[in-house]
């Protein structure tokens, strides 16, 4: 019995990847619907019971007839949790929004061959547009307004 032990070269699925943009500037908007008109920072308070576990801090950088760019990050996060820091790019004509900035990287390309010098995955640019998905999903799930502080 011979076992191929080759995997299988990665391919972008375009239309998942598109279908995740479409979600995430639908969630986007829930949290943030006037980016395009004022220039306005968001935040989303995430708690467990009376811990509070982090706030969810959307700050629109720029904003443009027909796209916004968005610092999406963490803020009072648990100590010993590595803190995210994504810049998205909404697209207002395509209804999408995508993530073109985490951490210290800029402009994900769509396939990254592995191993590479950077360590990025095959599907870093899917990997990066989900979990923003999976974040914003939580805390419009989860998520409540600050408590005002005095």
């Amino acid at each position: 019995m011979v076992v191929n032990l080759l995997r299988e070269r990665y391919r972008v699925d375009l239309v998942e990847l598109q279908a995740v943009c479409e979600a995430n500037y639908a969630r986007l908007m829930r949290l943030l619907p006037e980016m395009r008109t004022q220039a306005k920072v968001r935040r989303v308070a995430l708690s467990q019971g009376e811990h509070q576990l982090g706030i969810l801090a959307l700050d629109v950088l720029e904003a443009c007839p027909y796209t916004t760019t968005l610092r999406v990050r963490q803020e009072h996060s648990l100590p010993w949790l590595p803190v995210p820091q994504l810049e998205v790019r909404v697209y207002h004509d395509a209804r999408m929004a995508e993530v073109v900035s985490a951490e210290n990287a800029r402009r994900f390309r769509s396939i990254y061959p592995y191993p590479n010098a950077a360590m990025h995955q095959p599907d870093e640019k899917s990997q990066l547009n989900l979990f923003l998905g999976e974040w914003l999903s939580h805390c419009l799930a989860c998520g409540h307004e600050p408590a005002p502080v005095f």
